[in-house]
């Protein structure tokens, strides 16, 4: 019901904090904007520090964006007992981003006994980014 719903949020932000504080991903500035229902929405601004060589985005940002909301979206659903973690994943970059901030929701799309498929998509405004496809395994 509604107070289990709360409290997994509660315990999947608490998570998040701690994930992101221990993990070199702390710098990324990803913020959790929802979870619920194996679905996930992340943001994460442009910062001076996570662009290339060209002053775009870094791809290896965009990743970890992806990958951080994919992870998140196994965390949501079967919570810390049941931990996942990434096998594989395929990647389409699709535009680069100047500045501003990114948005990623990431979904499961199935469910097996030891492997999961997830998709993320990464979006600025109406703008497609990047797409990925994953394959986690469930531990």
């Amino acid at each position: 019901g509604g107070l289990r719903a709360t409290q997994r949020l509660s315990t999947l932000c608490r998570t998040f904090d701690l994930g992101l504080s221990m993990h070199s991903n702390s710098h990324l500035g990803i913020s959790l904007v929802r979870a619920e229902g194996g679905q996930v929405h992340l943001r994460m601004p442009v910062r001076a520090e996570l662009r290339n060589l060209s002053g775009k985005l870094h791809g290896g940002a965009l990743m970890a964006l992806a990958d951080t909301a994919m992870g998140l979206a196994c965390f949501e659903r079967f919570g810390a007992d049941e931990p996942c973690v990434t096998v594989e994943a395929k990647l389409n970059f699709i535009r680069a981003v100047d500045d501003g901030e990114v948005d990623c929701h990431a979904h499961i799309l199935h469910s097996g006994r030891r492997t999961l498929v997830l998709e993320a998509e990464i979006r600025q405004g109406d703008k497609l980014i990047l797409k990925t496809l994953a394959t986690f395994a469930r531990l």
